[in-house]
């Protein structure tokens, strides 16, 4: 059979897997354990043969949405996890150990930050750069460096790092490249197309799309040779060492850690799952226009979005993410305008703190999720004290123009 497109896949995704009464989703499945008639069964999937033993390391519910997954970025496999932030932290604390060295973009999430914070307390040498430029990450480069991470729109300012290049670049040294895909989605590009070893996304935002539960992937794509890495303990070097890197993922992010992604969140996911390119064309053309609009309005000082013309990796985003520039827009509004006042007058937007949702959503940065690290962090991350970080989705555009032109007003 010819290979489908991308929404035909996903919807038909369940159904073509065989589930059982002709049911066109997977069911969800909530048993903690399961049994097995024959004790050998029983031992032979504790040693790596597929099964399940106990709904900490997996269900039939989350390999169901694995498998979408996988199929949305055409990779080789994937682990489902209880947050996007899980899935992060799984993927930095089983992969790397003291003495590695890490270069990450510094346009990355504040939580994300916090993180890496987190680990470089615990001994892996951290390095921040620029990311939008190959050269800075070739410069930060030492013999322990082990792995590279970006994020693919940064959340909040928008930056696009060179994605394809930095892949070329880690190919040629080996070196893991795991990017969060969260804000693109595989829809406007696959992880896979930049080189990337390991995708992370937040199954929370825009593949969820709903607003009703938490959850994050991580994908290998199998570009990347596992058994050139130092790091994979040797009860998963078994098979082929393509699959090392996951498989030490999933043993030590949900077996020892515990990130579990339980079953009612994700049929959810893998439900919402099934209309994200109909949600995204909607938001990402909402966005577009929204960000035209407010570019030319006296009381807004900056627009953050890579659909502008003057958007720094304006011709990066066209050509990586075919016309479509996602949903995530920053907005700095001009000083004299006091940003809680503008914001409590607002009606149609939600005060929130999310992304990715049918909603849209808007957040003072500053104020919020940049507070904890101060005037002097912020300014280097270009968070002004007047930064909005809104999240467009599916509403009559009519209204959110309107909404927006009122509350400036």
């Amino acid at each position: 059979m010819a290979k489908n497109g991308f929404t035909t896949t996903i919807v038909h995704s369940d159904r073509r897997a065989s589930v059982e009464h002709g049911a066109i989703h997977k069911p969800m499945h909530p048993s903690s354990e399961y049994a097995f008639a024959d004790a050998r069964e029983l031992a032979a999937v504790f040693q790596g043969k597929a099964g399940f033993t106990y709904a900490r390391q997996g269900t039939p519910t989350t390999t169901a949405l694995e498998s979408k997954i996988t199929q949305m970025e055409d990779g080789a496999g994937t682990v489902s996890f209880a947050t996007g932030m899980a899935a992060l932290a799984a993927t930095f604390f089983t992969l790397l150990k003291a003495g590695d060295h890490l270069i990450s973009s510094k346009h990355i999430f504040g939580n994300t930050n916090s993180l890496l914070g987190t680990l470089a307390g615990l001994g892996v040498e951290l390095t921040l750069v620029d990311a939008t430029d190959v050269r800075n990450v070739e410069q930060a480069w030492r013999p322990e460096t082990r792995m590279v991470f970006v994020e693919a729109l940064a959340n909040p300012g928008t930056q696009i790092p060179d994605l394809a290049a930095i892949g070329e670049w880690c190919k040629s040294k080996g070196v893991v490249y795991v990017v969060d895909n969260t804000l693109v989605t595989p829809l406007l590009c696959q992880g896979k197309a930049v080189g990337a070893s390991l995708v992370v996304n937040s199954l929370s935002k825009h593949i969820g799309g709903h607003g009703n539960a938490l959850g994050g992937a991580v994908t290998d794509t199998g570009l990347y040779d596992w058994s050139d890495y130092p790091n994979i303990a040797e009860p998963y070097r078994t098979a082929k060492s393509t699959s090392w890197g996951l498989t030490q993922i999933k043993k030590k992010g949900l077996r020892d850690m515990g990130g579990t992604l339980a079953s009612e969140a994700a049929h959810r996911l893998a439900v919402g799952a099934e209309t994200l390119s109909l949600r995204m064309n909607k938001i990402c053309a909402n966005a577009l226009a929204l960000a035209q609009a407010l570019s030319q309005h006296p009381r807004v000082a900056k627009i953050h979005y890579p659909g502008l013309p003057d958007h720094p990796q304006h011709q990066r985003a066209t050509q990586l993410f075919g016309g479509l520039y996602g949903g995530l827009m920053g907005i700095e509004l001009v000083d004299d305008v006091d940003l809680f006042d503008f914001l409590n007058r607002l009606k149609v937007l939600a005060l929130a703190t999310h992304l990715g949702d049918n909603r849209s959503l808007v957040l003072p940065m500053a104020h919020t999720i940049y507070y904890e690290m101060g005037p002097e962090t912020r300014a280097l991350m270009g968070i002004s004290d007047n930064f909005l970080r809104v999240s467009i989705g599916i509403e009559d555009i009519q209204d959110l123009l309107g909404d927006f032109q009122q509350a400036l007003a």
